[in-house]
């Protein structure tokens, strides 16, 4: 099974698909784009071109929901493999609207199983969550360790992973590599490329930058009272552009072995809310304020990763530390004020 070299990206444009894009095209792969920017910018297109210094092969606006329109672009180009990295990711907005997210996160994984099959395409490597274990049995999580999903978003991508692992199961032509990342956050150390969500943002790094800018009065810290060292969760960031990396190992190895895999990606080691604040105090120079809040549902009080599998199988580890993280997220913020709006 030769490597792939003409690959798919589906939520290109998003936070972690447009710097995958920039990674993949850095390391000469043809890359192809499909992103129906419900939650994301066709300007972020044309930056990951500017970063590379490479033309996208193709840039699609299609959801994986239309087999056709999917099924098109598969005609029109020899895909070798795909990196799948569409889907809603935010734990509020999935409490409010669980359809939607089985809908979309299951329903796009499974119209894009169908189109691969069609087209001879069985190589592909999944994005999915650190956020299927729920409030995880251990620390570190090994991959190993038990799912536990606690939203609707996290449900829905452990069902995708079920599904993915019954294709390799009863179509041994299929290879599949099912990427489970803790935090990402930071951005490209050009300033071009970061997290741009539509409307307030779901996370936390992209909302702390907001409050710094003075965008906002202060940050909501949901929940003081868990049982941590200052009572707010810990978790377990990897910068976005390790992450990238990470993805196109993964296209590296798809051919190590048939069927499903699945690897951790984090830094392997817990930050709290209250010490990721004052570490982008430092990045930022000024001190954030903040209040806290409730908790929010289903927020596990720890999550930290085992990357050990990734490192041993690909000698991948992540190298950029959490003070590159808030120093480029920073960046992004100061450059892009209204975020990829800011060029229009």
């Amino acid at each position: 099974m030769p490597e792939p070299s003409i690959v798919l990206v589906t939520g290109g444009a998003g936070f972690i698909g447009s710097h995958t894009c920039v990674e993949l095209l850095d390391h000469g792969y043809e890359v192809i784009v499909v992103d129906d920017y419900s939650n994301s910018s066709p300007l972020a297109c044309v930056r990951i071109q500017r970063v590379a210094g490479r033309p996208l092969t193709g840039v699609y606006a299609v959801d994986l929901r239309d087999r056709r329109a999917l099924s098109a672009i598969f005609h029109q180009h020899q895909v070798d493999a795909v990196v799948h990295l569409a889907g809603k990711r935010s734990v509020d907005e999935s409490l409010q609207m669980p359809v939607e997210y089985y809908d979309v996160n299951v329903g796009g994984t499974t119209s894009l199983l169908n189109v691969m099959r069609e087209h001879g395409v069985h190589q592909l490597v999944f994005s999915s969550s650190c956020s299927i274990y729920g409030e995880g049995d251990r620390v570190p999580l090994a991959e190993n360790a038990p799912a536990h999903p606690a939203t609707p978003s996290a449900a829905s991508k452990w069902v995708c992973e079920q599904m993915l692992a019954d294709v390799c199961r009863l179509r041994p032509e299929f290879t599949v590599l099912t990427l489970r990342h803790f935090n990402p956050v930071g951005a490209h150390p050009s300033g071009l490329l970061g997290q741009d969500s539509h409307g307030e943002p779901a996370n936390l790094m992209p909302r702390m930058a907001r409050v710094a800018a003075g965008r906002h009065v202060r940050l909501s810290v949901f929940g003081g009272d868990y049982d941590t060292a200052d009572g707010t969760v810990i978790r377990d960031y990897i910068h976005v552009m390790d992450l990238a990396d990470a993805h196109r190992n993964a296209l590296e190895h798809l051919a190590d072995r048939r069927g499903m895999r699945v690897f951790n990606l984090g830094g392997g080691s817990g930050t709290s809310v209250l010490e990721l604040l004052a570490a982008f105090g430092e990045a930022c120079g000024r001190s954030i304020p903040y209040e806290v809040v409730a908790r929010r549902p289903g927020d596990a009080s720890e999550l930290v990763a085992d990357s050990s599998a990734a490192a041993r199988e690909w000698g991948w580890q992540p190298s950029r530390d959490l003070a590159a993280m808030c120093r480029d997220a920073w960046r992004f913020q100061q450059f892009n004020p209204s975020g990829y709006a800011s060029d229009t």
